[in-house]
């Protein structure tokens, strides 16, 4: 398969509300996560950071204009590879010891990370039997109902377990966005990894239906609207209550 040259492998979207999509094109889509800069007054905040076979410090020169705080969504390979790039890293307390103490395993990338999941493969000298995701030891961990203060923004961990223990969603009502990782996206949802909770998952659909949300940007695939939103979790909620 064909490499990509590195300074290919992101893209770079300018969205409203001083939200800009940074993705990898050469990963298919279901496995290609959504990462997200919010600009803020004091600093920014980048939600996730993609796999980290590219660096996104070097190849993405936004992430680095100002003092920026990463922050993981939760712990699985497509979202956290370059958090060790960044000083300033935040992790819900659930998953602070697999940012820290990363493994094939519990990151997900056995049994996930293929050639088949690439259109191009990484540049040299990257072999997927080799990927493994770097310790990023978090400087901030959270809980549900902290702040992820950026001077004029204001965003709230809620804390969204059911995809994994340590998911957390980060909403800012000024605005109504919400980012919501991995719990809730617009495409198929991922409710059997090793640390999944069907119960907890059940309980962050219902919590998360309540939010009056304007936009959604989450994990993977295209970001939506508020009623996309309510109808994706009603229909999500009904399939279950029918079983």
């Amino acid at each position: 398969m064909e490499r990509a040259k590195p300074e290919d492998w992101y893209t770079v979207r300018r969205l409203g509300d001083d939200v800009t999509y940074i993705g990898e094109p050469h990963i298919e889509e279901f496995y290609r996560c959504n990462i997200w800069h919010v600009r803020g007054r004091n600093r920014d905040m980048l939600v996730d950071s993609g796999m980290g076979v590219v660096s996104l410090r070097d190849y993405v020169p936004l992430v680095t204009e100002r003092p920026c705080v990463a922050v993981a969504s939760h712990t699985h390979f497509d979202h956290i590879g370059c958090h060790h790039e960044f000083s300033d890293r935040v992790i819900h307390e659930a998953e602070a010891d697999l940012l820290a103490n990363p493994t094939r395993a519990n990151t997900l990338a056995e049994p996930y990370v293929t050639d088949a999941i690439f259109t191009q493969l990484p540049p040299q000298p990257y072999e997927s039997v080799e990927y493994a995701v770097a310790s990023a030891p978090a400087t901030r961990v959270v809980r549900d109902g902290d702040i992820i203060d950026l001077g004029d923004r204001h965003f709230e961990v809620v804390h969204t377990p059911g995809h994994s223990p340590g998911g957390i969603a980060l909403w800012e009502p000024a605005t109504q966005i919400l980012f919501s990782g991995d719990i809730v996206y617009d495409g198929p949802l991922i409710e059997d990894t090793y640390h999944a909770d069907a119960v907890d998952y059940y309980a962050s659909m219902k919590r998360l239906l309540d939010l009056p949300v304007r936009v959604v940007h989450g994990g993977h695939f295209p970001s939506y609207d508020g009623e996309r939103h309510r109808a994706i979790i009603r229909a999500w909620l009904d399939d279950k209550d029918s079983h």
